[in-house]
């Protein structure tokens, strides 16, 4: 486990992290109370679309869960981050479509285009983690 002063030190990873704890917190949500979380987000609420949503939520707690642990972790298997950036851009990209479709109210969009940012930032940090040693350190001291 890295400390928290590790975490806080490199200041996209902390944020990254905190999007995924986030994401757990707001995965929960979505699982035990979906129909509250589609009033909200201004969907249809039926038997059927909540009993999909919860199951949205659980796979959003648990990919936000393995993201935080993999940050949390030295060596952190940039994989999971990589993994993280493409579940955020699909979630930008489905609820996007649920919007222009009008299943989900403009209201939705403001959780389509944060996923879009989470995912440009988990984007960055996965290839940052890839650079060779030298260059992300180099980086990290001329900023």
């Amino acid at each position: 486990m890295i400390s928290l002063e590790r975490l806080m030190a490199d200041r996209l990873r902390a944020v990254v992290a905190a999007i995924a704890a986030l994401t757990v917190l707001s995965g929960l949500g979505q699982l035990l109370l979906p129909g509250t979380v589609l009033d909200l987000l201004g969907a249809e609420s039926t038997a059927t679309t909540r009993y999909f949503f919860a199951i949205v939520g659980m796979f959003m707690a648990v990919v936000g869960g393995v993201t935080l642990q993999a940050l949390l972790v030295e060596p952190t298997p940039a994989f999971v981050v990589l993994w993280c950036a493409v579940q955020k851009l699909g979630a930008f990209l489905a609820v996007s479509v649920g919007v222009l479709r009008d299943l989900f109210s403009w209201v939705a969009m403001a959780v389509a285009l944060f996923d879009l940012l989470t995912a440009v930032l988990a984007a960055v940090l996965w290839r940052r983690m890839r650079a060779p040693a030298g260059r992300h350190q180099r980086a990290r001291v001329a900023a």
